[in-house]
């Protein structure tokens, strides 16, 4: 049966491959009538570029965002405005700021600067999160993810014995790639575990309002749960408007309590004079309210949707329940997971690369690019069109069982 199903695998494999596909699955990258869909953006403020206080936004100022820019996105981030700075249009970039400055001078409540610093890093999870630290020379440790968020019982015994260790890293809605949500549960005991002075939770909050249902599952707030446990600083909040607008140009934010914002603002008042408060108007204008995001967040899902739809459509009809592989089957987000057989992934990876289709490569969703296991891709549906994802995904379930079949 075996050799049967290896034949009738490797003839659909060579029929695909003759095809001659170039199908590129690597990021999450919105496609074509997603950026459609925010281009009001480009005329909005027609000759109009003075904020509600009077600025006008083409000059130098405002470091930490225009104040309606602010009271929209502490409410996108679940947070007060005094909590919140609005800048530029990468998160990323607030984020690798924070690590650096920690690295050169520490963070409030603590003593000294984040030399022969450790991260904790739930794994599978975000491969820029990871190349941060590796850039900066931070030693990560891997966590185990579950379907609640990271394993908290290790997390708890990490950080309790070792304070060294001063940050961990969370996608914590719709988590890059398996799609989690956090529990209330798993929230309350990152706010009042045993930890060092000045640990820090990087809650990357990057798709709060990429739903792909009409009833989204909520995520407790940290920020208050922290102060609720006496540790207001632990927790940096970061957001950006990078999949909800346009991707090159959206507004980026961080968020935390106030003595931490204080002192973000402080390191950067050195490095700049002040954001493009032009791109943060237009948002404002363009979005209004928080009832204006969520309504274009639902134009948003009923592009992606079908394409998630397709992914997991495929792979139930050519996998199932073979054993061959599992995946996730997230109600928001970017990515659909997939666990191969250990020892499979890289040379599906390697298999449909040589067919046409690009997959990110085996092993990014983990620190320094290394699955221990060897097992996990992740699939980006945005970009491609949905007859892309289909055969696309033909080649991949393809793969993915001619490989566990082996040679």
């Amino acid at each position: 049966m075996s050799t049967s199903n290896r034949e009738q695998l490797d003839k659909r494999y060579n029929e695909i491959k003759a095809r001659g596909l170039s199908l590129d699955m690597t990021r999450g990258k919105p496609c074509g009538p997603q950026l459609d869909l925010s281009s009001g953006l480009l005329d909005c403020l027609g000759r109009d570029f003075k904020a509600a206080d009077g600025t006008d936004c083409r000059n130098y100022g405002v470091l930490d965002g225009l104040p309606e820019a602010k009271k929209l996105f502490a409410e996108f981030l679940e947070v007060t405005p005094a909590e919140i700075i609005v800048a530029g249009n990468s998160s990323l970039a607030l984020m690798h700021d924070s690590v650096a400055q920690a690295v050169l001078r520490g963070v409030p409540g603590g003593s000294q600067p984040w030399h022969g610093a450790k991260f904790l890093c739930p794994s599978p999870g975000y491969d820029r999160h990871f190349a941060v630290c590796e850039h900066l020379g931070i030693e990560m440790i891997n966590v185990r993810m579950t379907e609640e968020g990271p394993d908290m019982d290790e997390v708890e015994r990490l950080t309790s014995g070792d304070e060294s260790i001063k940050g961990i890293w969370c996608v914590p809605k719709y988590s890059n790639p398996t799609g989690v949500v956090f529990s209330d549960a798993v929230v309350d005991r990152l706010a009042r575990m045993k930890a060092a002075p000045d640990f820090r939770v990087f809650w990357d909050n990057a798709y709060t309002v990429h739903h792909l249902t009409d009833r989204p599952r909520p995520l407790k707030n940290l920020l208050s749960a922290c102060k609720e446990a006496g540790n207001a600083d632990r927790v940096l909040i970061f957001g950006s408007t990078s999949k909800v607008s346009f991707a090159g140009a959206g507004v980026a934010m961080m968020a935390g309590s106030e003595a931490n914002v204080a002192y973000t603002k402080q390191n950067m008042s050195l490095q700049t004079i002040g954001p493009d408060k032009v791109n943060q108007l237009r948002h404002v204008r363009f979005f209004r309210d928080m009832a204006g995001i969520e309504a274009h967040m639902k134009k948003h899902a009923a592009i992606l949707k079908p394409k998630f739809d397709a992914v997991t459509a495929i792979l139930d009809r050519e996998i199932g329940d073979s054993g061959a592989a599992t995946w996730t089957r997230p109600a928001g987000g970017y990515f659909i997971s997939v666990d191969t057989k250990d020892g499979c992934a890289k040379a599906v990876v390697k298999m449909a690369a040589e067919a046409g289709a690009k997959l990110t490569s085996a092993g990014a969703t983990f620190p320094h690019g290394k699955d221990p296991r060897d097992r996990n891709i992740r699939i980006a549906p945005s970009m491609p069109s949905q007859a892309e994802i289909e055969q696309a995904m033909e080649l991949v379930a393809i793969c993915i069982q001619r490989v566990a079949l082996g040679s």
